[in-house]
């Protein structure tokens, strides 16, 4: 089965933008027999960067941008997953409708067009607290898929939850979607960050016996313009960034890491039988009650 993450940039703060490019995206998915493509955190619309400085306009701006899931931006991915038979895990600024609260969620849809579900991230990190809601472990699950492999996904930090990860584990997670912000890029994080991203991603590769997708955006020049139209001029945040690959349950990398400014979907052939191996046996990481 051919799987792919996409690591690219959005139309920042345009979701009826960035939702054409998602569908452009799947349909280019399709034409390469891809049948499970995993894009960044909040992807609809784009990572708020700006969360750092906390500016009230900036924030209405976010709002007016996010997404309900049962809205048109939804059913119109939905119909080019259909059309092409490409399943999707996309991170979105979602919303019940009521545009607050806001949560970073994960949208799951299948090959046929049917919506999985949607996880919300548990626990906002730092300062994305000031603008998102916190999920609830009632949409800490693993979905099926018509492929007949289980789905599940984490967004950023939440991969370093070990509670969080054993919910998926629990469920017989076979590909876990990772989805990222470009972090390198923050001011501070520079030397750090992708360090930290691989080794999250191949830990739960390894311990988790799961094949993982991790997918992450980057800054581009239209985020950097919209930062200064908003905030004025500032140092925080740079180009590029982002850390996507695709990880065996081995912690070999089967494509990237690609870390750099240019779009690119990593694309890798993955066989779910080797998750039958002899290692899932000794690393049992659901205990023996099976």
């Amino acid at each position: 089965m051919r799987v792919a993450a996409v690591h690219a940039a959005p139309v920042y703060m345009d979701k009826e933008a960035t939702t054409q490019k998602v569908i452009d995206l799947i349909r280019q998915a399709g034409e390469r027999g891809i049948r499970l493509l995993v894009f960044p955190e909040t992807f609809i619309p784009g990572y708020p960067y700006f969360i750092e400085c906390y500016p009230r306009s900036a924030s209405r701006c976010d709002c007016a941008q996010s997404v309900v899931t049962q809205g048109k931006e939804i059913s119109a991915i939905q119909s080019a997953c259909r059309e092409t038979g490409v399943a999707i895990s996309l991170g979105v600024l979602g919303t019940h409708g009521r545009r607050i609260p806001l949560f970073n969620s994960q949208i799951n849809v299948d090959g046929n067009g049917e919506l999985l579900g949607v996880h919300r991230k548990l626990q906002p990190t730092y300062v994305e607290r000031a603008v998102w809601a916190c999920g609830s472990g009632a949409t800490l699950k693993t979905y099926k898929t018509g492929d007949g492999y289980n789905l599940g996904g984490l967004c950023c930090w939440e991969n370093t939850m070990h509670l969080a990860r054993q919910a998926l584990v629990e469920q017989n997670e076979h590909i876990h979607a990772a989805a990222w912000p470009a972090l390198s890029v923050l001011a501070g994080f520079e030397a750090v960050a992708d360090i930290q991203i691989e080794a999250l991603m191949k830990s739960h590769a390894l311990m988790c016996q799961t094949f993982v997708v991790c997918a992450s955006s980057y800054v581009d020049e239209g985020c950097l313009a919209w930062m200064d139209e908003n905030l004025g001029s500032q140092s925080l945040l740079k180009k590029g960034g982002g850390w996507s690959a695709v990880v065996h349950p081995f912690c070999e990398v089967l494509a990237g890491p690609h870390t750099s400014e240019t779009e690119c979907m990593l694309e890798a052939e993955i066989e779910l039988r080797e998750l039958l191996r002899p290692l899932w046996r000794v690393m049992q990481s659901r205990g023996f009650q099976e």
